[in-house]
């Protein structure tokens, strides 16, 4: 039985009407570059990113101490947000200037989305840093010592470099209506008080201003013969704020709080 040949050619079809619809379509309707859906808002972006390192810290396949230093450089950048873009926006308020960015909102809306967004990562950051990161290095042995965890030494110890190290190097302020609020250091750890009774120049101020020595470490380990066991660390805040009636013999501390001030780092070239 003979094969017959097969002459039967290919023939092959290219549709290109799919392409000259596109092709009609991108030259028929130019794409608006104004339109504010195609932008996202600088700051937010910022945020955003600064976002996705505190989910670093939350990420268990990096070592311990990398997830603490992902939560330090939130802070860092945080901070210097705040330094440069936030105070850009508030200068537009101060001004009353505002101007319709590109993605269609004025600072004063920005500055709420900022307020929410912040409000809630800082809320998260304390909780990886106190409910996940201190207990981990608790397992490694090191230990952060919070005022109700002293013991009889710790106590003695804290006193004593209360007395040696930050009593010559603080100045408390007063505030009072000859004295108003000080311009304190940019990003400075300071407490402010609530004050009861009178001081040694009979004055009753009611409150005043102590300001953390910027000369010492943030975070003072503890002497191996006080605790030999482990690494153990005391904050200079937590000393500050055992010992800060020290500073005002006769007086009463009826409240203390920390808080920090970030000032307006934003120079333009006429304050240079």
């Amino acid at each position: 039985m003979s094969q017959q040949p097969f002459n039967k050619s290919l023939e092959v079809v290219i549709d290109n009407s799919i392409a000259r619809v596109t092709d009609e379509k991108l030259s028929d309707n130019d794409i608006d570059f104004s339109n504010s859906d195609f932008y996202e808002n600088r700051e937010l972006s910022l945020l955003k990113f600064n976002s996705r390192v505190l989910q670093q810290a939350k990420n268990h396949k990096h070592p311990l101490l990398e997830r603490l230093i992902f939560l330090l450089i939130f802070s860092s950048n945080l901070d210097e947000f705040y330094e440069i873009r936030v105070s850009g926006l508030k200068k537009q308020l101060d001004f009353g200037r505002q101007r319709l960015g590109p993605d269609g909102k004025h600072a004063e809306q920005i500055l709420k989305e900022i307020h929410e967004v912040v409000r809630n990562e800082l809320r998260e950051q304390y909780r990886i840093l106190n409910k996940d990161l201190f207990p981990s290095l608790a397992q490694e042995n090191i230990h952060f010592l919070h005022r109700d965890k002293w013991n009889k030494n710790v106590i003695e110890w804290t006193k004593s470099y209360f007395h040696d190290e930050v009593i010559p190097v603080v100045s408390p302020l007063g505030l009072d209506p000859a004295h108003p609020f000080p311009r304190l250091v940019n990003k400075s750890l300071n407490f402010i008080l609530s004050l009861d009774g009178k001081d040694a120049f009979g004055r009753d101020s009611g409150l005043a201003v102590v300001p953390a020595p910027r000369s010492l470490p943030r975070l003072i380990k503890v002497p191996e013969e006080i605790m030999p066991e482990g690494d153990n660390f005391v904050f200079l805040s937590s000393i500050v704020h055992a010992y800060v009636e020290e500073f005002f013999p006769g007086m009463t501390v009826s409240e203390c709080h920390q808080f920090r001030v970030t000032r307006n780092s934003d120079l333009e070239m006429s304050n240079v």
